[in-house]
């Protein structure tokens, strides 16, 4: 039902462009110089109208309502059941959800699971008629008011642009509250980990042991079992390993393509390289796993040396594969950015196609460089499906590569998803969250630095 209110307002919005574009050629008379603005622009602004006010209240409304059905479910659940603890209480809620939905799983079907799902279906349909009724209703007299607005004084191309201005604003400002909500609900559950250990950052930061969920039975958290070094030491070891896969292929493909490629060439090569970029992560995880660990055991064997099924040789290779595309495309693109003059100088000055290239293009395309290094570290950094398949989840403190490590993002998805139901394993999981937080944020400002200095000597 809510779908289909979306659908109707996006087909009002677009019959209130064609209305109001039509009716302001007949207010003219035919003649559109008597217009302040052209037809388009008053379709355009009855159009934003319908669409902001209905979508504005569809959203609000919702937010509203959905609050309430949930309020709504929580008292009658503690009137069931006023002994449930607050995780027994949202297993049931999600139960009885389920139930009401038609299918799923439960934990298990009982009278207060049944009882809370036929209010579910109610409130929830309750919910449907509200958000729908209100959403038409907006948009409706946002039509109605954009198209008796129409007239030859009226400045619907003013008003356009600075609705689309607002809009673009308001899209900026979301961009940046979400990032600032991102970091306040890591630092805050990061902050009530640290409490639980005796505020030890140190023991965090440069222990050497790594079994948080030791005391999970006893709810309590050892400040020497939540030693990160291991992980930390994982995570840069793959990605240095498949930066070095990466870096070099990615670069110098796209030097090729750039400065050597005939033009035939580089639009066959380059689709054919960013076809990498669109294979999902899960696909290159299972070709780590399947082929390239048991190929690397294989290879080890015939050599006489010990190579672990999951070591961290395997998985940056791999993710080193899977990086290739981002660096080229983005180096390539950059490099082509390079004024055709500074060439062509070098050129003059009797320098060779590779003098060129390595002592002129390639300084003046660094900052554009570097940029796509970090893209491609911060790929790395945060890669899971990859590591996750391909990595095991043995904490162990080796530089190693054949060996067996994990990652940060191996522990959290470990810690999130397993079958754990203490609050013991969120702690962890929140703090190495907001330590890969504060690490990509320090490779950008070094990346920021490096590009603001080169890129002032090359304007």
């Amino acid at each position: 039902m809510l779908g289909l209110s979306l659908l109707v307002i996006a087909g009002l919005s677009v019959l209130c462009f064609i209305t109001a574009r039509t009716r302001a050629v007949s207010v003219a008379g035919g003649t559109l110089s008597a217009l302040h603005s052209r037809p388009g622009y008053h379709g355009l602004h009855a159009f934003l109208w319908v669409l902001i006010a209905g979508l504005g209240v569809f959203i609000v409304v919702n937010i509203a309502v959905s609050a309430y059905v949930s309020n709504q479910l929580n008292s009658e659940l503690r009137e069931l059941a006023p002994d449930l603890s607050e995780l027994e209480a949202t297993t049931v809620l999600k139960d009885a959800r389920v139930i009401a939905a038609g299918g799923g799983i439960v934990s298990k079907t009982d009278e207060i699971r049944e009882s809370l799902a036929q209010s579910v279906t109610s409130l929830e349909n309750l919910r449907s008629w509200i958000v729908m009724i209100a959403a038409l209703a907006a948009a409706s007299a946002g039509a109605i008011w954009s198209i008796r607005s129409v007239s030859t004084t009226f400045r619907a191309r003013n008003r356009s642009e600075k609705i689309l201005r607002g809009l673009l604003l308001a899209a900026a400002v979301v961009a940046i509250i979400t990032t600032v909500g991102i970091f306040l609900s890591l630092i805050g559950e990061t902050l009530n980990f640290f409490s639980k250990i005796g505020w030890r950052v140190d023991k965090f930061l440069f222990g050497l042991t790594w079994s948080p969920l030791s005391g999970v039975h006893t709810g309590d958290l050892s400040a020497d079992k939540v030693g990160a070094v291991p992980l930390f030491l994982g995570t840069a070891m793959i990605t240095v390993i498949a930066m070095l896969v990466a870096l070099p292929i990615g670069l110098f493909a796209a030097v090729y393509l750039s400065e050597f490629a005939s033009p035939k060439t580089r639009s066959t090569v380059k689709p054919i390289l960013e076809i990498l970029a669109g294979i999902p992560t899960v696909v290159y995880g299972f070709f780590a796993a399947t082929t390239v660990a048991p190929f690397m055991v294989g290879i080890g064997d015939s050599l006489g040396i010990s190579v672990e099924a999951e070591s961290a040789l395997a998985a940056g290779l791999v993710m080193g594969i899977m990086i290739i595309p981002f660096i080229s495309s983005l180096s390539d693109d950059v490099i082509n950015a390079v004024p055709q003059a500074l060439r062509d100088g070098s050129y003059g000055l009797g320098a060779t196609k590779a003098e060129t290239v390595t002592k002129v293009v390639l300084p003046a395309a660094l900052p554009g460089i570097v940029s796509a290094s970090l893209l491609g570290i911060s790929r790395a950094v945060g890669e899971t499906m990859i590591v996750v398949m391909a990595v095991g989840q043995s904490a162990n403190l080796t530089f190693d590569p054949l060996d067996k490590v994990t990652t940060v993002t191996v522990q959290i998805t470990m810690l999130i998803l397993g079958d754990t139901e203490a609050e013991t394993a969120a702690g962890p999981a929140y703090a190495l969250g907001f330590a890969l937080f504060v690490a990509t944020l320090g490779l950008n400002i070094v990346a920021l630095r490096i590009v603001r200095k080169y890129s002032q000597k090359y304007d």
